[in-house]
């Protein structure tokens, strides 16, 4: 085998963050597998999210703020979403409703943000950043996704009551630590990649644009280390590293697969059974560990699972997809996915002089 080279590994991070969120798109949020598995079966190629979604607890979210609450506020529809407010009042509506097979879910659109940033500006650019994400944000029909997770109604609530951006991310809340803080920070990491110091540094400051929770760092700078560990390595030895790093975050990993492969459980009985499948971050990164060590060599197998177990199967396959994309390359993702993506004319141009810029 042809040993890969760090661009060829930069390129299937990339690409692997839009691929894990798009694969699982359809079943975001299904916290009830059997529902999973009878509306789509196994997920194994894109497909478009139904009208109906029966874990769906949207019109229990705050239009106003962040987390749950009443929907008199105007930040969704009147800030961001405009013209959406109403689909979240309705029951069992999806929160991806708009998008088609293939289309990547809001933070990955905003992952996308921060890659032409990068490149624009050679390097993290924390002004231009809020710049772009405020008038994306802010601009009528600048993309078709219906939900923004909490740490976004939270930024723009703080804009609304004239917050400078650089101050409008919200306190840590009961959701804040999640893992969708996580799915715009591997771009940095590449751009910073050159010292572990400098990354750890540079993935901080972009965190703490959009979330302040101390117990979120924890967890992205693990993530930073890793993605170094991984892009640097010529043969990098992914389960003993993914199950390291959950070792330290307090899941025996180890212990865990050697168990389910001795005994032949289901991944349900990890996620779903020992960790939960939701947001929060101290259960999903160990449960992307976990997968990224089980299915060390498989980056199509990982993925199918990890749709397969429901929850934030979008942010956690989106985390997952940079890890295996890091460790295996570009040409471990089936080509299908690649071709399936709707952005992807635009996301290969944009990888591309991302590339350029910083694979060198």
């Amino acid at each position: 085998m042809t040993e890969l080279t760090v661009t060829d590994r930069m390129r299937g991070c990339l690409w692997g963050l839009f691929v894990g969120d798009a694969l699982a798109m359809p079943v975001h949020w299904y916290y009830d597998v059997a529902a999973l598995q009878r509306d789509f079966g196994t997920l194994r190629d894109y497909q478009a999210p139904r009208a109906h979604h029966p874990s769906s607890i949207m019109p229990l979210a705050s239009t106003g703020k962040a987390g749950r609450g009443d929907q008199s506020g105007e930040v969704v529809g009147g800030v961001i979403l405009k013209g959406r407010k109403h689909l979240w009042g309705r029951p069992n509506m999806h929160y991806h409703h708009g998008l088609e097979a293939g289309d990547n879910t809001l933070n990955l659109l905003c992952a996308r943000l921060l890659i032409r940033g990068l490149t624009a500006a050679g390097g993290p650019d924390p002004a231009a950043f809020l710049h772009d994400y405020v008038d994306f944000m802010t601009a009528p029909d600048s993309h078709r996704d219906t939900y923004a997770e909490s740490y976004h109604r939270a930024f723009f609530a703080n804009l609304a009551r004239g917050v400078p951006p650089v101050d409008c991310a919200g306190a840590e809340g009961h959701d804040t630590a999640s893992i969708g803080g996580l799915v715009g920070l591997p771009p940095v990491i590449l751009a910073a990649r050159s010292a572990s110091d400098r990354a750890a540094g540079a993935l901080l400051a972009q965190l703490r644009l959009t979330h302040r929770s101390a117990r979120l760092e924890r967890y992205a700078l693990a993530l930073g280390e890793l993605l170094v560990r991984l892009l640097e390595d010529p043969a990098p030895a992914v389960r003993p590293l993914a199950c390291a790093v959950a070792e330290r975050l307090g899941f025996p990993a180890t212990a865990v697969i050697e168990k389910v492969e001795r005994t032949g459980l289901s991944d349900l009985s990890v996620i779903g059974g020992q960790l939960s499948p939701a947001c929060y971050i101290d259960q999903s990164f160990p449960a992307v560990l976990y997968l990224a060590a089980r299915y060390h060599g498989d980056f199509e197998s990982a993925l199918i699972a990890n749709a397969g177990v429901g929850g934030d199967n979008c942010h956690r396959g989106a985390v997952l997809g940079a890890i295996l994309g890091a460790a295996l390359g570009f040409d471990a993702i089936p080509a299908r996915w690649i071709d399936g993506l709707r952005a992807r004319a635009e996301l290969e141009a944009e990888i591309g002089v991302f590339l350029a810029r910083f694979a060198g």
